[in-house]
């Protein structure tokens, strides 16, 4: 395989679409993926040659709590060490984030059977004894209808 080239917070709209459409993740509006993107603390982008290949991406405060999120390997690519490399990056950047003598929490959320991978990583699973478990709630605002004409008028 070619070599992996990391590239950090440089990444277009329809590539981010495109990347989440070929692992299968839920499809977003351009403008949700323009404002993750931008709202982002960090995103790396792996590339061989001219092509992605994955990325991954911080969010959160920078200072208290950060998130992996997104984290992406093209169905191609994967099993060759690139998730490895873009999770090592993000959390060497929490770490360069964090103040001295002060800790940051890094949290994910990974899909099931992923466990092993993020374990080698230095994450732990939870609940714990002494953590409860990770929650999650979908907040969705369905498209109001269209609004009626009036009639007459002109």
């Amino acid at each position: 395989m070619a070599t992996v080239t990391l590239i950090s917070n440089h990444m277009g709209v329809d590539t981010y679409l495109e990347l989440r459409k070929a692992v299968g993740f839920k499809p977003l509006s351009r403008t949700q993926a323009k404002k993750a993107l931008d709202h982002s603390l960090y995103i790396v982008c792996a590339y061989i040659d001219a092509q992605i290949v994955g990325m991954g991406r911080l969010v959160g405060d920078g200072a208290v709590i950060c998130y992996i999120q997104d984290l992406m390997i093209h169905p191609d690519f994967q099993r060759y060490g690139i998730g490895g490399a873009i999770i090592e990056d993000l959390i060497k950047q929490v770490e360069d984030m964090c103040e001295e003598g002060t800790e940051i929490m890094l949290d994910l959320m990974c899909a099931v059977g992923r466990e092993p991978f993020y374990h080698k990583h230095g994450f732990i699973s939870r609940p714990t004894d002494s953590l409860g478990p990770g929650m999650i709630r979908y907040i969705r605002k369905e498209p109001a209808p269209e609004s009626k004409k009036e009639e007459g008028g002109y």
